[in-house]
């Protein structure tokens, strides 16, 4: 068995277009996050998690911001093919557990959708739960999220 922990942290655009997605989940009527990417903090902290308990590096080792092919590239993909190089690896995901730091928007309401949504995609449980960071900090101040988990995996026989 590994553990393998992640952390990102997107602040919140100008862009008025830009859409929220956390957790491969589409958070309609909140700003959107600057990134690279699609920039779902939730599903990035996870693909670290992964990688970590793999011995893999992290997520900018593989999906680097640097590189044209990635922007605005669907997290959903990222945590695919990052399934698929920690199966490589000889290991298998049997459960996995995110925290989202945010005081806006409230995400009680997109939980289990994001919970449903990961664990489809990992295809073991992966439970979603949200905190604020009650007013202290950039994220007290809603200037971004921020999202941690752990994932426990097994290796493959």
């Amino acid at each position: 068995m590994r553990i393998g922990h992640g952390i990102d942290v997107h602040r919140f655009s100008d862009d008025a277009s830009r859409v929220l997605r956390l957790g491969l989940v589409r958070i309609d009527g909140a700003a959107g996050l600057v990134g690279h990417s699609d920039a779902d903090a939730v599903t990035h902290a996870l693909i670290d998690a992964l990688l970590g308990g793999a011995n893999l590096g992290d997520i900018g080792r593989h999906f680097p911001d640097s590189d044209p092919q990635f922007a605005g590239v669907a997290s959903r993909a990222l945590l695919e093919e990052t399934l698929h190089r920690v199966a490589m690896a000889g290991f298998r995901p049997i459960s996995a557990d995110v925290t989202i730091v945010a005081e806006q928007p409230k995400m009680a309401l997109y939980m289990p959708a994001m919970s449903e949504e990961l664990s489809d995609v990992l295809g073991c449980v992966v439970s979603v739960k949200a905190t604020t960071a009650e007013g202290l900090g950039a994220l007290g101040r809603v200037e971004g999220i921020a999202a941690t988990a752990v994932a426990l995996l097994e290796e493959l026989s």
